[in-house]
């Protein structure tokens, strides 16, 4: 890759793992439906200046029903179950199980598609399962029930993840991925807007400067930006050499972890964090060295 795709990767990487820095900041604040709203209808808003400034159409009229589907898929929801989790769960470990998309995104191409799995996808999936018990069994916090339900929120979310991953390659097909990515965030404004009128925080002094800065930034940075230089990455290496930042995102989540929030890590979360690492090299197809590129399966 070139030096300008290095940096756009690492880059995507620090702010993909930043959103779970983020996250931990604003959601106990102000609730996780007005965390994903503010995030969702911000990022929307920038990607609509953005289709503006370059003049492109939106397809609305033709395109909102799907728009609809995939905002709750891969945004209304899966955001909503991170940020709730995140009132339970610290960055490091939101950043590491989030990795386990690719895992799950596979499953639910067997599932959904049919597409058969070979020997080396399916030790990869028991590789990743193994991760996680690594990675639960030896973290530093105290498992109460409500971190044990914020560990399933947050597995919960890499399927609806993958979910959405393939309902993007069934009904986007050909369709600009910028395109996607706003009518991914409007879609999910829009069906967000009731649950969060009922769910608003109870006193105004919640909202502190430092949790309007995070939900902007989650908004803006992680999401909007996020979202143009993934599709850069797409477009400049193409989706296999892209999907390396998989690898990258968790590393820096539990870097900005550490820094920002003070967070312990272990052994257990390094050893927990490698195990999935290679169960996502497996189940993705990337070989060393390959002369030629094999397809993402539900890139999202």
């Amino acid at each position: 890759m070139k030096t300008k795709d290095i940096a756009a990767l690492f880059g995507l990487a620090a702010l993909w793992g930043a959103s779970f820095l983020f996250m931990r900041i604003a959601s106990p604040a102000i609730g996780p439906f007005l965390t994903t709203q503010g995030r969702v209808t911000i990022a929307a808003i920038a990607l609509l200046i953005y289709i503006i400034i370059i003049k492109k159409s939106t397809e609305w009229r033709q395109r909102w029903k799907q728009y609809l589907i995939i905002g709750a898929l891969n945004a209304a929801i899966p955001f909503t179950l991170i940020s709730t989790a995140s009132l339970h769960l610290n960055a490091s470990i939101m950043a590491i199980i989030n990795s386990m998309t690719p895992l799950f995104t596979a499953l639910i191409v067997w599932l959904w598609l049919k597409e058969k799995l070979g020997v080396r996808k399916w030790i990869g999936i028991m590789v990743g399962i193994i991760g996680v018990l690594f990675l639960v069994g030896w973290s530093p916090i105290s498992f109460t029930p409500e971190v044990i339900i914020a560990i399933i929120l947050c597995i919960l979310s890499t399927v609806f993840y993958g979910i959405g991953g393939v309902y993007a390659k069934k009904a986007f097909n050909g369709v600009q991925p910028l395109l996607v990515a706003f009518g991914q965030q409007i879609g999910a404004s829009f069906l967000l807007i009731p649950f969060t009128l009922f769910h608003l925080p109870t006193s105004a002094s919640t909202i502190t400067p430092t949790v309007v800065w995070s939900v902007v930034c989650l908004a803006l940075l992680c999401t909007a930006i996020g979202y143009l230089l993934y599709f850069y990455l797409i477009t400049s290496v193409g989706p296999t050499k892209a999907l390396s930042v998989t690898f990258l995102v968790p590393l820096f989540g539990m870097i900005w972890g550490v820094v920002f929030l003070n967070e312990q890590i272990n052994i257990g979360m390094i050893a927990g964090l490698m195990v999935i690492l290679i169960s996502i090299f497996l189940i993705s197809d990337i070989r060393i060295n390959a002369k030629s590129s094999h397809k993402k399966m539900g890139d999202t």
